[in-house]
């Protein structure tokens, strides 16, 4: 099922701004503020930081995203006023998508609907922690073993 959510989601907006998902998570996590380099990106996104580079490296072609140097080799990516517009369109677009979801469920399911995604947030959290400390734990094994 989130699966059909997302095809429609890049179906439209691949339709109305010419942008695939990994674009849009791309400039929405810049646009919050809560990334502003490509490895940033790429880890909040959950996309590899090689195929986000791909991504960040359209977005700044297209003109919707500058670079500037950073720390280190690192860049610091910002929107442009294009990557701004876009951006705006496309959490419109969102909106009404979600506006259009919820049209179909009255009240109480839309409230039992948000907390039940609240609870699978929080486990899909829990299990994320346990399956990086796992990782963690494996890469120090095979670091003392190799």
């Amino acid at each position: 099922m989130a699966s059909a959510f997302e095809r429609g989601a890049a179906l439209l907006f691949r339709r109305e701004f010419d942008v695939s998902l990994g674009e849009w998570r791309a400039l929405a996590l810049i646009a919050s503020g809560r990334a502003n380099t490509t490895n940033r990106v790429a880890r909040l996104a959950g996309i590899d930081p090689a195929q986000m580079s791909r991504v960040i490296a359209r977005l700044v072609d297209r003109g919707y995203i500058s670079r500037s140097d950073g720390p280190g080799n690192s860049s610091v990516l910002a929107l442009t006023t294009s990557g701004t517009a876009t951006y705006e369109g496309l959490i419109s677009a969102a909106r009404a998508r979600n506006e259009a979801f919820l049209s179909a469920l009255n009240r109480d399911e839309v409230a039992t609907l948000n907390r039940a995604l609240e609870k699978l947030a929080t486990i899909a959290i829990a299990l994320e922690k346990v399956e990086r400390s796992r990782a963690a734990d494996a890469k120090s094994l095979d670091a003392r073993e190799g």
